[in-house]
């Protein structure tokens, strides 16, 4: 099974590859209205022609999504999509599960305080799921700011930890745009997919990754 993996689109219309499953990381827009998120439902309904299934979580610019749930989710699933909002679907045996939420900053969409608050989100990922679809990452892993600083979910870290997914794809810090692998997580790779950098300018390349139908 092919995946590609994009995030943080805000409204951009790349092209994109030829996949399997296209995993859409959440940012579709950049304020989350109805009309903004039609739109780039649209848009992914128009690309979803060469993929067999779609797979989609909102992000924090996604207002509508967290205004209006029920609705979001017939927008979503009526043009044939999967929408994950702290739940999971399993594709030709490959178990995803997404969620919406990231640390607080600055009240926007799907916010929750770090700690507890946002630990009950994570707690709800079952550990035997193969690709974990968030809106942010964990901490220091591609979540440094142009500043340098790691703004990244400690408590995702150790939900990561615990579920051991084989794939995490994120976004939500532009800049932290890229692969990884670390030696405390050996079988899960990380993949910020943040197609638009910092000044929301789509310069980045969607991540193509391939991993084997049915549960390891």
């Amino acid at each position: 099974m092919r995946l590609v993996l994009v995030s943080d689109t805000h409204g951009a219309e790349p092209e994109l590859p030829d996949g399997d499953v296209l995993v859409h990381a959440g940012d579709l827009t950049m304020m989350g209205t109805l009309q903004q998120i039609s739109a780039a439902l649209d848009w992914l309904l128009h690309q979803a022609g060469t993929y067999s299934s779609v797979v989609v979580i909102a992000g924090n610019h996604d207002f509508f999504a967290e205004a209006q749930p029920t609705q979001m989710r017939l927008m979503v699933e009526s043009r044939g999509f999967h929408y994950l909002d702290d739940s999971g679907v399993t594709i030709a045996g490959v178990k995803f599960w997404g969620s919406p939420v990231s640390p607080w900053f600055q009240d926007w969409a799907f916010n929750r305080q770090r700690g507890e608050d946002i630990r009950r989100h994570w707690d709800r990922i079952p550990t035997d799921t193969d690709v974990l679809v968030t809106h942010g990452p964990p901490l220091g892993v591609l979540d440094r700011t142009l500043e340098g600083e790691p703004v990244g979910c400690a408590d995702l870290n150790q939900a990561v930890k615990r579920v051991q997914p084989r794939v995490h794809v994120f976004g939500h810090i532009h800049e932290g745009y890229g692969k990884m692998m670390r030696p405390t997580d050996p079988e899960t790779e990380f993949y910020n997919a943040s197609i638009v950098d910092r000044g929301y300018r789509p310069v980045n390349a969607p991540h193509l990754v391939d991993v084997n139908e049915g549960a390891a």
